[in-house]
């Protein structure tokens, strides 16, 4: 009866796992995503361990019926060699010659007592060898006689594809991408604020509340060190500025959008009066 109801157990258990697994597998985009969906990795691993620990217990019971056999046969179990089919499939792999049997593949040659043996190459390093062979031919034949695709001609196609699908994923996307090509300048209050928030935390330390400048240059005037307008000044904070001598680049930080919103606020600060104002730096730009 107990094993009755541990059988019962296990199969109810695989059961269980095994549709989990597959609905979830039907109803998400990305089930196998570690940080998605941890659950489904929780029961696969479940799964598999549930398992490996029955195949254990059964090769353990089997295991000792065997012993208990081999001592009703009079056979001593610790007699009994259990890893004669390795050591079969071992010989048979390398065909190497016990020491007994070296005399029969041994040499005439004698370098001071050195004997030299004339061992066969392993079978398995020879079906590599083969299996190498087989591929050079394949190799040529695609390359050289039917002018397969290089690894320039993939990588070309592999940027067409990406950037059809980029394209697609744009025009059906409910909500707009946001990078240097497409962002625009934000006007709406909660915006701007929202801007502020991100520009007061992250910026003013080197730029000033007021956007006067600090160590960062003033962002009041019309003077640009990398270009004015929202463009620009997306592509500046995302990027971040000169090397080794400007700001870092914020993207990595930053999210698209809360960049375009600080971007809208620091265009915003375009002809206010700040407390202190830092000389012009960079060049003067004119909105085109």
């Amino acid at each position: 009866m107990k094993k009755y109801f541990q059988s019962l157990a296990y199969i109810s258990f695989i059961a269980i796992t095994f549709f989990a697994i597959v609905k979830a597998i039907m109803s998400y985009e990305n089930p196998f995503s570690l940080y998605e969906n941890p659950l489904v990795w929780i029961a696969l691993v479940a799964l598999i361990l549930v398992v490996l620990l029955k195949e254990l217990v059964n090769i353990v019971a089997q295991q000792k019926a065997e012993e208990l056999q081999l001592e009703k046969d009079g056979i001593k179990p610790e007699e009994v060699d259990h890893w004669a089919w390795a050591k079969d499939l071992i010989t048979k792999w390398t065909q190497a010659k016990a020491i007994e049997e070296e005399g029969e593949i041994e040499l005439d040659h004698n370098y001071d007592g050195i004997k030299e043996l004339d061992n066969n190459l392993p079978p398995w390093w020879l079906y590599m060898f083969y299996a190498t062979m087989i591929f050079g031919v394949i190799y040529l034949v695609k390359y050289h006689v039917f002018n397969g695709d290089n690894q320039i001609v993939e990588y070309e196609k592999s940027v067409a594809i990406a950037k059809r699908e980029l394209a697609a994923f744009k025009s059906t996307s409910k909500e707009a991408i946001i990078d240097m090509e497409t962002v625009t300048v934000l006007t709406d209050e909660s915006d701007l604020n929202r801007g502020k928030a991100v520009f007061n935390l992250n910026c003013a330390a080197c730029h000033l509340k007021d956007g006067g400048g600090g160590i960062g240059p003033n962002l009041t005037d019309k003077y640009w060190i990398l270009g004015g307008g929202i463009k620009n000044v997306f592509k500046t904070i995302s990027k971040g500025g000169r090397d080794g001598k400007g700001m870092v680049a914020w993207g990595k930080t930053l999210k698209p959008k809360d960049i375009q919103k600080v971007s809208s606020y620091v265009l915003s600060l375009q002809g206010t009066t700040p407390a202190k104002a830092k000389a012009p730096q960079g060049d003067l730009y004119e909105e085109e």
